[in-house]
C-alpha cells in the first residue's frame, strides 16, 4: 500500500466516525510562472464549523491554465471527502487540493474530540543535533545551517531543485538520496508527501536513523507516517479558521490563527 492509500484509509475512517461539515470556504493565491512568491506559497480549505487545512502550491508552469480555472464557488458545499480521496490522483492540481481537504478534516477530528496535539515541544528541537552527527536535510531549511556547523555536526542536503547547487556553492547540496543512508538524523519537509517522494527518502534512511517531517502542510494526524518509521512528525494546525481564511488572504502572516504542533511516536497514543 503506499502513502497516499494510507492517507486516504485513514480518511475514510475518519468519515465513517465523525460528520464532516461541507467546503465553506476557498483561497487560492496568483499564480507564478517559475515557483510561488514567499506571501503565495499555500492555498487553503475553511469547513463550515471553523476547521481549515492548507496544501502547498507545488505546480509545474504547464499546470498554469489548470489552476486558473479554479473557481472558489465551484467547492462551496462540497464533502470534503471527496476531495480527500483523490489524493494519489495523477493530476497535481488534484492533489494539492486534497491535501488541503485531508488536513482539514483532521483538524475538523481534532477540534470536535478536543484532541490535544502537543505544542510545547519544539520539532527541531527533538533532534538534538550535536557534534557528531550526520545530519540529512530533505529540502533545505536555510535558517538551520549556521546551528549545525556550529556544533560541528556533519551535514548533507538532499534536493530536487539543481539550481540550489549553483546558488549556494559553499553547502553540500545533492540530488543523490543514496547519501542519506550514512546519516543518523533526518529532518524532512513535508512537501515530500505531495510530490512522492517520502517513500523514497525514507528508503534510503538508515534503519536506526532518527526522522523527522516538518512543514506547516502536515496538519494530520500522524498515524500514516509513525506507519512508514518517521519518529516525529511537526506541523500547524488552525485555531481560529475565519481569522486564519482572511489572513491567508491577504497574504499576511497567520500569527495566532495557528498553533504549531509535535506529534512523537513514542508518545502517541492514537486518532481516539
Amino acid at each position: 500500500m503506499s502513502l497516499k492509500d494510507e492517507f486516504r484509509k485513514m480518511v475514510e475512517s475518519l468519515s465513517s466516525q465523525y460528520t464532516i461539515p461541507p467546503v465553506s470556504s476557498l483561497f487560492f493565491p496568483p499564480f507564478y510562472k517559475g515557483g510561488q512568491k514567499k506571501d503565495a506559497q499555500f492555498m487553503a480549505i475553511g469547513l463550515e464549523g471553523g476547521a481549515a487545512g492548507v496544501s502547498y502550491i507545488l505546480l509545474p508552469d504547464e499546470k498554469m491554465a489548470d489552476y486558473l480555472a479554479l473557481k472558489p464557488e465551484d467547492f462551496m458545499g462540497k464533502n470534503p471527502e471527496e476531495l480527500a480521496l483523490e489524493f494519489g490522483n495523477e493530476d497535481p492540481v488534484k492533489e494539492m487540493i486534497s491535501l488541503a481537504a485531508i488536513n482539514a478534516i483532521c483538524q475538523h477530528v481534532m477540534k470536535t474530540t478536543r484532541f490535544k496535539a502537543e505544542s510545547t515541544t519544539d520539532s527541531l528541537g527533538l533532534l538534538a543535533i550535536s557534534k557528531g552527527d550526520r545530519i540529512g536535510m530533505v529540502g533545505l531549511f536555510s535558517g538551520l545551517v549556521k546551528m549545525i556547523r556550529d556544533v560541528s555536526a556533519e551535514l548533507v542536503v538532499i534536493e530536487k531543485n539543481e539550481s540550489l547547487m549553483e546558488k549556494y556553492p559553499d553547502l553540500p547540496i545533492t540530488l543523490d538520496t543514496g547519501q542519506l543512508k550514512s546519516c543518523n538524523k533526518v529532518l524532512c519537509t513535508s512537501t515530500t508527501v505531495l510530490n512522492n517522494s517520502l517513500d523514497n527518502i525514507l528508503g534510503n534512511c538508515s534503519s536506526d536513523a532518527f526522522v523527522s517531517v516538518v512543514g506547516p502542510t502536515a496538519g494530520y494526524f500522524p498515524d500514516p507516517l509513525f506507519a512508514r518509521g518517521v519518529d516525529v512528525v511537526g506541523g500547524r494546525v488552525v485555531k481560529d479558521g475565519n481569522e486564519f481564511m482572511s489572513l491567508i488572504s491577504q497574504g499576511k502572516r497567520w500569527g495566532n490563527a495557528t498553533e504549531m504542533t509535535c506529534f512523537q511516536k513514542k508518545t502517541y497514543t492514537g486518532i481516539g
